[in-house]
């Protein structure tokens, strides 16, 4: 039985199933199980391996392309995601500039933006400074001078 191993057809369609599964099955993994499959059935086809030679390269190949896969897949969702501030106000202003209302006392004061007031934090301003936001905490912005 163990024999079916030494074809390469047997192994490039197991990575056919396998990557057909992937379409069945929530995330990415079965993929890089397929990919490892179908290149094992090409190495296979390639040299006339036995099956516990094959049965090797596939196990190699497998941790080969699934850690190639987590570093593909980390690399992207390291990338801001630009819909992540859609409905969070305050990260949507982050690297703005505005203009202080108030003279800042206390290191508090206040900023218009559209039709709305927000409270403020940094150093202390005359009304009417020009201000970025660096950060937000809560629902307050923290600024410095532009």
């Amino acid at each position: 039985m163990l024999d079916w191993f030494s074809s390469g057809w047997v192994w490039i369609v197991l990575g056919l199933v396998l990557v057909g599964g992937e379409m069945l099955a929530p995330g990415v993994f079965l993929l890089w199980f397929g990919l490892a499959a179908l290149l094992t059935g090409a190495v296979v086809g390639l040299t006339g391996l036995a099956w516990q030679g094959a049965l090797l390269v596939f196990a190699g190949l497998a941790i080969v392309c699934v850690l190639a896969g987590r570093a593909i897949t980390r690399r992207r969702s390291d990338e801001p995601d630009i819909a992540a501030g859609l409905n969070d106000r305050g990260r949507q202003l982050i690297g703005k500039v505005f203009k202080l209302e108030a003279t800042m006392t206390g290191g508090e004061g206040r900023i218009r933006v559209g039709d709305s007031s927000w409270r403020v934090t940094g150093p202390e301003l005359l009304a009417g400074t020009e201000i970025r936001v660096v950060r937000v905490d809560g629902a307050t912005l923290v600024i410095e001078k532009a």
